[in-house]
């Protein structure tokens, strides 16, 4: 009697990289709505242009080096990629530099280093430092936050086309007009000045806890975030260590001389902060893989963030702490492995 043969693997399992790729970008709509809504349709064209530049980039360096492109592209890294990377761009962003950002996260730090499962470093993290030393002016162009009290600002769709398109706002239309500092960009400005905590918050551009608008998209993220670890795509360990790492510091800072730091809330709920802890730092391949080196591997991206906020040169650190802390995951990983049963430790 012959019996059917099959290859293996015989039992698959239930998860995949595309579905995992494609939650993670589902998790992002909560705070895509409300990112549109305080600051307006930027984003969407951000996340266009970023993806189509990904997904190309892609596509021609797997040619490039005699890879199934169609195989590669199911599994979304791409796409996850490039909507992380235009999340952290201003909404009025050149579509030249968002296209830069995007091929240099796809061709330089993934593909290069062998495609998914080798990079060392996040991608879109990568691409975002490049940008950012690369065109710090457009960079640092951001908006206020409308149905928020902060009305002046506000730029309709047809503005907004015109920037991304040409670079240039129309005529009869200035950045003094409708451009305003984030949060932490405007906290860092006035103490250093000697202005006071308590009167940087009395001004409109500040909430409950961070920035108007912005602590609600933190909000949306966090949320996204949460469902994330309901369905088991991430694990608890990465965004605890990343929110511990910031709120320790931030905590003790605050208690010594709360005149001249702000409270751990508005670092919680200020600038990439969730975004890092729940989407960004917890990338499988960047990051630490023991469940003591992600809690060490989160913590120190929480810990770096705080000391670039408080006395580094940019207003917001977390692109160069989770860079930082990829680069601290062998070292990590080395001393954190499980004891294997059966061998003497």
């Amino acid at each position: 009697m012959a019996l059917p043969a099959t290859h293996p693997p015989h039992v698959r399992p239930k998860t995949s990289v595309t579905r995992v790729m494609g939650e993670v970008v589902a998790a992002l709509i909560p705070a895509t709505a409300v990112y549109v809504w305080f600051f307006g349709p930027g984003l969407l064209l951000n996340m266009a242009v970023a993806v189509a530049v990904a997904v190309a980039s892609e596509i021609a360096v797997l040619r490039l080096r005699g890879r199934d492109a169609g195989a590669s592209l199911k599994d979304l890294s791409a796409i996850v990629t490039a909507v992380l990377l235009a999340f952290a761009l201003p909404p009025l962003t050149p579509w030249y530099v968002t296209a830069i950002g995007s091929l240099f996260a796809i061709v330089f730090a993934k593909q290069l280093y062998g495609g998914l499962g080798y990079n060392p470093f996040n991608p879109a993290m990568a691409g975002y430092v490049v940008l950012l030393i690369s065109f710090p002016a457009e960079l640092t162009r951001w908006l206020p936050a409308v149905h928020a009290g902060l009305e002046s600002g506000y730029v309709d769709f047809g503005t907004t086309l015109a920037y991304f398109v040409s670079g240039a706002l129309p005529a009869g239309v200035s950045w003094d007009a409708i451009g305003g500092a984030t949060p932490l960009d405007d906290l860092k400005t006035r103490l250093s000045v000697a202005e006071t905590i308590s009167e940087i918050r009395a001004a409109p551009l500040y909430g409950d806890f961070g920035g108007k608008g912005w602590e609600w998209v933190s909000n949306a993220v966090a949320l996204g975030g949460v469902w994330l670890l309901f369905r088991k795509v991430i694990r608890w360990h990465i965004p605890v260590g990343v929110l511990a790492g910031l709120t320790f510091p931030a905590t003790v800072a605050y208690l010594l001389d709360p005149g001249s730091h702000p409270s751990p809330g508005f670092h919680l709920f200020s600038g990439a902060t969730m975004l890092a802890a729940f989407f960004i730092a917890t990338d499988p391949v960047s990051a630490a893989t023991s469940p003591l080196g992600r809690l060490i591997y989160g913590f120190g991206i929480g810990l770096l963030t705080f000391v670039i906020r408080s006395w580094g040169g940019y207003p917001d650190g977390v692109a160069f702490a989770v860079l930082l802390m990829n680069m601290a995951v062998p070292t990590i990983d080395r001393y954190t492995r499980p004891r294997i049963f059966g061998h003497v430790s």
